[in-house]
């Protein structure tokens, strides 16, 4: 199978990323789970790959959507991070995974969507990156509630991220500020194609219960196209990006 989906575009300035759009899992891999599990966050991004095709539509962007679920192997962390092949998911075991070979699920999928992201990156040469996900509004484990509706990711280079999470909170919209979780921890994808190339990103987190359906996808492709040309604006005027 293929490491990844590419929607294509002419608008060469944006780049859309989406690690965990897929629940798929090849018929040679054997996670030793419901598959009912598969549909729930801990194997996919609910909604982030059709808000990701949405607004790839929308803006004439090129994006690059992931095919492989989560839960055989996060492409979203680093190669020696413990989750990277996970044990366990919210409170739920992958014993499939225990004895999993590292190396060749890196081999396999890992490594080639990473070149894949770097060639299109060296190709492409965008001036912004936006990686679109989604979380859930709560986790099984520990019952810890998110209230935000969309959160902003980011590590050390906060020239997207800040003038973002202000336009966000200017529609009156809960937003996250490195929540529900720091980018600063996890942000692997950002780190190693935007943050470490000099490119402005974010990572945008949607709660998932707001884009379960195609009015929620639309509604929400709608305002991240509007904030993207905010950011094209304000990165403008600041000298990032050219006009």
């Amino acid at each position: 199978m293929s490491v990844a989906e590419q929607l294509p575009g002419a608008a060469s300035d944006v780049l859309l990323l989406c690690d965990h759009a897929s629940n798929a899992v090849p018929p040679d891999i054997d996670l030793g789970i419901d598959p009912a599990l598969l549909n729930l966050h801990i194997g996919v991004d609910i909604g982030a790959a059709d808000v990701t095709r949405a607004l790839s539509a929308r803006l004439g962007a090129p994006g690059i959507l992931a095919t492989v679920s989560r839960l055989v192997i996060d492409l979203h962390r680093e190669p020696d991070h413990a989750g990277l092949i996970p044990a366990t998911s919210d409170g739920h075991r992958i014993p499939g995974n225990a004895d999993a070979d590292r190396r060749a699920r890196i081999a396999r999928f890992h490594a080639p969507y990473h070149r894949l992201l770097r060639d299109q990156v060296r190709r492409q040469r965008p001036r912004l990156i936006l990686s679109i996900h989604s979380f859930t509004p709560r986790l099984e484990q520990g019952g810890i509630e998110r209230p935000w509706e969309i959160g902003i990711l980011y590590n050390r280079d906060a020239r997207a991220a800040r003038p973002a999470v202000a336009w966000l909170r200017g529609l009156g919209l809960a937003t996250g500020d490195n929540e529900p979780y720091s980018g600063r921890l996890l942000n692997a994808t950002l780190n190693r194609h935007a943050e470490a190339q000099g490119i402005p990103s974010i990572a945008i987190e949607i709660r998932n219960d707001l884009i379960r359906d195609d009015v929620g996808v639309q509604r929400w492709a709608e305002r991240l196209e509007a904030l993207t040309l905010f950011l094209r604006n304000t990165l403008a005027r600041k000298g990032v990006l050219a006009t």
